[in-house]
């Protein structure tokens, strides 16, 4: 279908809109995902030639690091066309250090194809993916790739997303032989097979009938979709019970149905790399996946009454609420922020409020985007995702809507990185360019943070991982020309108090000829270190007038946690009451009252037995059989705590848990054991307490021992 007609696939009308479909392609790393949004690009008319990941002429992986690597690190959006449909495309990164890229990708996303590996199933970053698409509640299909590859077990996979996603798969196709036997599919629908000749590009296909040896399996195995189907809706289940035929049209608008309100999750199968099973894949997305009709309105609400909730309906005509998820840096354009319409109709020269900043931003220029090229627009319209450029304020998981209804959209979190590194610029020349530079990467990538250390001076940049920052450094060299020193990665750790204690701060001061009195009372006490930091007033109704002091008291001790009294990390886990204060009406002050909780929390903080936290990771290696001791011995070598050992084709996968800490370097390390053969993939999961003689050592390098 000819990409350059556009103008056809426009929604003219607000019902129009369900002919778009808002997607993302999600997996772990590996499991060919962007091989899957190269053919559906290509098979769609929207690219002339099919782009190879090893070959680096991907169009989704349009940065240099990634053509490099072979990896995606940032999700890139295109549009493409489908049987009178208009698909908005998003590729996701796999790799769990850009996990952020997944998180706001989904949070604006309609529906998702979740790719697997067959030889693996779900692997774990899947589960991650899994996990973000859940709680966004993003309906998927998914997709059983590689079935060519030796070792690919399509009914072991599904199993797979029963055992450990605790998914409703309904299996809509069957694999036509597997490994280098595999042809194409059986849609158990239409009891129809699809085989794909080898050579060509894969465009054109046969429909042929089911082979017959096949037969009994796939009677077996529509039997069994028609009953899974049918548990979703009332009427169905009488008929099917009576003995009645269900037509294919009833049966697909009933999986859809369930598809949408996230009771089933269609499994489609095929080999994107060697083109098969890509076209019935991008059927599925518009049978089975919802238009931004289908998905309930957003819900926002009111800055100046939080309780107050607007719901922002799927209508042109409203009043604007459009979600920033996404900021990029274009060395041409400025910054580039990417925008979902949930409501309204944002225009080219409108001015729009910004209600975290309480600021209005002009709206220069709208594009439409095909990954790294764009298309000028007048217009996005509720349902559409494009981009604005040269929004000044605005940053990820910003809301932007009518000054005259303002209305505030539920941000995108990002998680807290847990590496970090020194880097300095090599000359005074560079320092402003590095500087700024890493405020540009840290402005596109809510999880890079930049910090400089009180003590030493030293500017640090936080990630995700050892990837994250390595990726990091490239670019601040690559695009901003920076010429930078960088350290070793160092793990961030963070910490905690481990009992209760109370303690008072007093704070009595001339300043600038006035007089400043705050004093307060504070009881700490351990929480879990996942709930951060919990402020609890405890002081009688009256005993401080001022709301304002209350809000200062709290933000001292917020300000006190960043750097902890044992090493100066970030504390955790901490509930901190406040359960007595002095108010002097002539001289309390914010000011005051600030200083003195800080002091308050950092004594109770002292006698409540600090303690030091570290990232600990989910990991899985899978090893062939004869390296399994090896493997385990090292993890064990390496404080890791192994949970399970199972046995996956001809090798053995091992869970553990490890400290990031031991962790570098690990690549390196089990090739070395397992003749390169191994392969791991690593997760955080949370922060623990570093064992007493570790934290001793680690006190003594830092010099607070």
């Amino acid at each position: 279908m000819p990409a350059d007609e556009p103008s056809k696939f426009e929604p003219l009308r607000l019902e129009d809109l369900r002919f778009t479909r808002n997607i993302g392609v999600m997996a772990h790393i590996d499991a060919g995902k962007t091989t899957t949004s190269e053919r559906i690009l290509f098979y769609s008319g929207k690219s002339h030639k099919i782009g190879e990941v090893h070959d680096g002429d991907t169009v989704m992986d349009w940065m240099e690091q990634e053509q490099e690597r072979g990896i995606t690190i940032t999700a890139a959006a295109t549009m493409c066309f489908w049987k009178e449909h208009r698909i908005n495309l998003i590729d996701t990164p796999g790799h769990v250090d850009f996990t952020i890229e997944v998180e706001r990708s989904l949070r604006v996303l309609d529906g998702a194809i979740a790719v697997f590996d067959s030889v693996n199933g779900v692997e774990p970053q899947s589960e991650t993916v899994w996990r973000q698409a859940n709680k966004h509640k993003v309906p998927r299909v998914c997709f059983m790739n590689k079935m060519d590859r030796v070792g690919a077990n399509f009914s072991g996979s599904v199993q797979s997303l029963v055992d450990k996603l605790n998914a409703n798969p309904i299996v809509v196709q069957l694999p036509i032989g597997s490994e280098d036997a595999f042809v194409g599919m059986i849609d158990l629908f239409e009891m129809k097979a699809y085989v794909w000749v080898d050579g060509g590009r894969g465009e054109t296909f046969v429909v042929k009938d089911v082979p017959e040896g096949m037969m009994g399996e796939a009677r077996a195995a529509r039997d069994s979709m028609i009953e899974k189907i049918v548990e979703n809706d009332e009427g169905l289940t009488d008929r099917f019970l009576m003995g009645e035929e269900i037509s294919a049209e009833e049966l697909r608008a009933a999986l859809r149905k369930a598809t949408i309100e996230l009771k089933a999750f269609p499994v489609l199968c095929g080999a994107a790399f060697r083109n098969k099973g890509v076209q019935p894949l991008l059927d599925a997305v518009v049978n089975y996946l919802p238009s931004p009709l289908d998905v309930p309105p957003i819900v926002g609400h009111d800055p100046e009454r939080p309780e107050k909730e607007i719901v922002c309906r799927m209508d042109w005509g409203a009043n604007v609420a459009a979600l920033a998820f996404k900021i990029s840096a274009d060395p041409f354009a400025g910054s580039l922020t990417f925008i979902r319409v949930y409501s309204g109709m944002v225009k080219a020269g409108d001015q729009l409020y910004n209600p975290r900043e309480r600021k209005k931003e002009r709206i220069a220029r709208l594009v439409k985007l095909h990954a790294n090229s764009r298309e000028d627009v007048q217009e996005l319209k509720a349902g559409d995702i494009g981009a604005v450029i040269g929004l000044k304020f605005s940053i990820t998981g910003d809301t932007l809507c009518n000054a005259s209804h303002p209305v505030l959209l539920e941000s995108i979190q990002s998680p807290e990185p847990v590496i970090a590194l020194a880097i300095e610029a090599k000359s005074s020349a560079d320092q402003e360019k590095m500087v700024q530079g890493l405020q540009k990467l840290e402005r596109e990538d809510p999880s890079c943070r930049v910090k400089i250390d009180q003590e030493t001076g030293q500017m640090l940049l936080y990630g995700m991982g050892e990837l994250h920052l390595e990726i990091l450094v490239d670019r601040l060299l690559r695009e901003y020309k920076v010429q930078a020193n960088v350290g070793r990665p160092q793990v961030t750790y963070r910490e905690c108090i481990s009992r209760k204690s109370r303690s008072e701060g007093r704070y009595e001061r001339q300043v600038a000829g006035e007089n400043h009195f705050g004093h307060v009372v504070v009881e700490l006490e351990p929480i879990e270190a996942a709930k951060g930091f919990e402020f609890k007033d405890l002081l009688p109704t009256g005993r401080i007038p001022k709301k304002e002091i209350a809000v200062a008291i709290e933000a001292g001790i917020r300000e006190s946690m960043e750097n902890g009294v044992l090493a100066g990390y970030q504390m955790l886990g901490v509930r901190a009451s406040l359960i007595d204060a002095t108010y002097q009406e002539e001289s309390a002050s914010e000011m005051a009252f600030k200083i003195a909780a800080g002091m308050a929390f950092r004594d109770g903080a002292r006698h409540a037995d600090p303690q030091l936290l570290e990232p600990i990771f989910k990991i899985e290696v899978v090893t062939p059989d004869e390296f399994m001791g090896n493997v385990i011995g090292d993890l064990n070598s390496r404080r890791g705590k192994v949970h399970s050992m199972n046995a996956r084709h001809n090798a053995q996968v091992v869970e553990a848990e490890v400290p990031l800490a031991t962790m570098f370097g690990y690549a390196t390390d089990l090739r070395s054991l397992t003749q390169g053969r191994g392969t791991f993939a690593m997760e955080f999961t949370h922060f623990a307490s570093v064992p007493p003689k570790v934290a001793q050592e680690i006190l003594a390098r830092l010099g607070r021992a």
